[in-house]
């Protein structure tokens, strides 16, 4: 009993997971904001997102995989490429953030920035827990298909239908 144990994966409940994933994630999303906010002042601010987030999407999706989803171990190339998709979506976000910001303030100060970088993250945040939570990380993926029988079973006590179309239908 105690090998079957030791071999089955502890997966964590959705509030611990949560907890976790605001660490590794948020850890990684404050480190994200200050490397865009000094890579920006050499490079175009949307090329230094671009890159920052290509990194930053790799380092959590690792992290995730190890710590906050219970994995085990490093993530597979396929969780890579899934969480890719999610990091995109948030990609864009922060970008229309900020887009935003600077069509509505003329000179927005680096404070205000970050506040509204991190608050842009910190929604799609939510988003990407849900998606990495329920499509990349997850376990038992036969939970969410839908059975269906490969036939449909025939019934053995079936009785003949009545030949005479009166009988068949009373209106006739």
């Amino acid at each position: 009993m105690k090998a079957v144990r030791s071999r089955q994966r502890v997966v964590p409940d959705s509030v611990v997971a949560f907890a976790r994933f605001v660490l590794c994630g948020g850890g990684v999303g404050v480190a994200s904001s200050f490397a865009v906010a000094a890579l920006a002042s050499w490079v175009p601010w949307a090329l230094a997102n671009a890159l920052v987030t290509a990194v930053s999407t790799l380092v959590a999706t690792d992290l995730h995989a190890r710590f906050t989803f219970g994995a085990g171990g490093r993530a597979t190339w396929r969780q890579h490429a899934q969480s890719a998709g999610s990091a995109a979506a948030a990609y864009a976000m922060t970008c229309l953030a900020m887009i935003a910001l600077r069509a509505s303030v003329e000179s927005p100060g680096a404070v205000c920035e970050q506040a509204v970088y991190l608050s842009a993250s910190a929604l799609a945040g939510v988003a990407r827990f849900a998606v990495l939570r329920l499509v990349v990380f997850a376990r038992d993926r036969s939970r969410w298909a839908v059975a269906v029988p490969a036939t449909l079973p025939v019934p053995t006590n079936r009785t003949v239908a009545p030949a005479d179309p009166k009988e068949l239908c009373h209106a006739a």
